[in-house]
């Protein structure tokens, strides 16, 4: 397995935390090698921890050729470079001539019998021809091309001109390298189906994000009261629009309804969009604490209301293991099947301003309601999200492409 995310330890994000357990999972019933390049950043005690896990760690320096922010004679000339050559600049800047001697010499030794890519800013790596000699997976957490099509559409960042010129590129770099692969491995439908678009040959299977239940126990009562949490890091642009959005819209109209309402923003690195909230009457803007999980026993409600993001979201599973009862957007609860005919009842689901005020009211004033989502949510997770589950079905679909290429 190779990756140039080094994922220990799994704080850092989704594609992090998949990484750790999945290599993880496979070290434990296979012979892993694992391949990884290490910043300046990474600290000599984690990876010291992560050498203590595996029983094959390879390490390499990461390379970064664009340290200083380049100015705008470089990024034309980038642009330029990704028009001739199709591989964005900020994946070649990265590129380790020593890390691409070993792969080559250890695949000519056929030292593998089954090489993945965990993510796609490894794929420079990979030589085509490789997936003649072995099976070769690249595990794409999030689709280059998809994540610029979602910032066109939803106007979320302040580069639409250059996002717009780039996408025909992206789609074609990512339809290139894709063919690079025995097999490609998502975590949700959402990048299933935007890599189908492309009208790839590589068959595409999608193995969800888990969690580990030990981490997240659930909580112990269904309290009352009227306290509000939304957790998430506070610097995302996805998660600054939804703080200020339900901070500024919604939770107002709350207060007049239910004066004593408390709402804490949870997540590290606020911005000043984020701080300014604080200023409200009810709000709190804690930054980065010890535990979420003492905020997410504490709510009444927790909120995600996202306008801007695509996939499964890790803390929307954060919170249905703990056992609080959730209200979220259709882009909180992407991928879950939590409402609908025949489907326990697990979470509410809102996205207009009133839609939040009918379901945050409802859980107010119902215990009942409260209990059957907080037994439900927690249901949900131990059956079908664990790590060791998602383990199973990234095993599984190893294996099979392993046995089909003899």
């Amino acid at each position: 397995m190779l990756s140039s995310t080094f994922p220990y330890p799994p704080i850092e994000g989704k594609a992090q935390m998949r990484t750790y357990s999945f290599i993880k999972y496979l070290n434990q019933r296979h012979d892993l090698t694992f391949v990884t390049q290490i910043s300046d950043k990474v600290q000599e005690e984690d990876i010291a921890s992560l050498k203590q896990q595996l029983d094959k760690c390879v390490i390499f320096a990461d390379v970064n050729q664009e340290a200083s922010s380049p100015g705008f004679l470089q990024k034309a000339k980038n642009l330029g470079v990704f028009f001739q050559q199709g591989t964005p600049p900020r994946f070649l800047s990265h590129y380790s001539g020593e890390l691409q001697q070993y792969l080559d010499q250890s695949v000519e030794s056929g030292d593998f019998d089954l090489l993945i890519c965990e993510g796609n800013n490894n794929e420079i790596y990979i030589r085509p021809q490789w997936k003649e000699q072995l099976p070769t997976v690249i595990h794409i957490h999030r689709s280059v091309s998809g994540v610029y099509q979602h910032q066109v559409e939803t106007q979320s960042t302040e580069s639409g001109l250059r996002n717009q010129i780039n996408l025909p590129l992206l789609r074609r770099y990512e339809k290139q390298y894709c063919g690079k692969f025995s097999a490609i491995i998502t975590a949700n439908k959402t990048e299933q189906n935007i890599l189908k678009k492309l009208n790839l040959e590589t068959p595409i299977k999608v193995v969800p994000n888990g969690l580990d239940l030990m981490v997240f126990p659930k909580r112990t009562s269904n309290s009352g009261g009227q306290r509000i949490v939304f957790v998430g890091a506070m610097d995302k642009p996805g998660n600054i629009d939804a703080a200020r959005f339900f901070s500024l819209e919604v939770f107002p109209k709350i207060r007049q309804r239910y004066p004593e309402t408390i709402l804490e923003l949870v997540g590290i690195r606020p911005v000043p969009q984020v701080l300014e909230l604080g200023e409200y009457p009810g709000i709190n803007v804690t930054g980065q604490v010890p535990s979420i999980i003492e905020y997410l026993h504490w709510a009444t409600v927790c909120v995600i209301p996202i306008r801007k993001s695509m996939g499964t979201k890790i803390r929307t599973l954060q919170t249905l293991a703990t056992g609080t009862p959730l209200v979220a957007s259709d882009y909180g609860l992407e991928g879950l099947l939590v409402d609908g005919t025949g489907v326990p009842l697990s979470a509410m689901r809102a996205n207009e301003v009133d839609e939040y005020l009918y379901a945050i009211g409802r859980l107010f004033e119902q215990p009942k309601l409260r209990e059957k989502l907080s037994v439900n949510g927690r249901a949900l997770i131990e059956k079908e999200y664990t790590w060791e589950r998602m383990g199973e079905l990234y095993e599984k679909i190893l294996l099979d492409i392993h046995n089909n290429s003899e």
